[in-house]
């Protein structure tokens, strides 16, 4: 489980063939074979550890649903480790497990940030709310609007977020995984369970 508060970024140092390969200074003394660490909002495990680089196995169905088996090298990568029961929880559960990998539409300066706005797929639009959160590229964001037809939704990206985070560098057509809030996911799942008992 994750909080969406990117700890560092870290650069692919070996993509394809099944292994990623990351190059993670910051964070590679906290990491051992065997640990989790979410790369771009996706859940890896360790297993192999080399100077200040980790390697996880990347199998087919992740580089299906995320934006990982697109990565190339010395490409910047958000990097958080896990939570833990001793921390606080500055952004939102996380799980690690990509929705869906959805595009830039639009990328447009408000003061001293941006607002972008993501393409939102129909199946996930009921769980994207006004005010509530998601999760792109392992960012724990806050959805600053919902266009009308449901079809994209745009989020208020501050200096400290673009600079700390791979979102400085999204344009239009950029490729981002998508979390929902799995809060949300629960809520419809017990709300279609009653309707179903009745």
């Amino acid at each position: 489980m994750f909080t969406g508060i990117v700890s560092s970024l870290g650069s692919v140092a070996e993509a394809g063939s099944g292994r990623l390969g990351i190059t993670a200074a910051d964070i590679a003394g906290r990491l051992s074979v065997g640990a989790s660490v979410a790369v771009n909002g996706v859940c890896l495990t360790v297993t192999e550890m080399e100077g200040q680089a980790f390697f996880a196995d990347v199998v087919p169905e992740t580089v299906s649903r995320t934006n990982l088996g697109a990565l190339t090298a010395h490409q910047a990568v958000n990097l958080e480790l896990p939570l833990s029961l001793a921390q606080g929880l500055d952004g939102h559960l996380v799980q690690g497990h990509v929705d869906a990998v959805v595009r830039v539409l639009a990328v447009r300066p408000v003061g001293l940030g941006s607002e972008i706005e993501f393409e939102l797929p129909g199946e996930l639009a009921p769980y994207v709310a006004e005010k509530a959160s998601v999760t792109l590229d392992g960012t724990s964001l806050t959805v600053a609007g919902l266009a009308a037809d449901a079809r994209s939704f745009s989020v208020a990206f501050i200096p400290h977020t673009l600079e700390r985070t791979i979102a400085g560098r999204y344009e239009p057509g950029t490729a981002v995984n998508l979390e929902v809030d799995v809060i949300a996911r629960y809520v419809e799942r017990l709300l279609s369970g009653r309707d179903g008992a009745r």
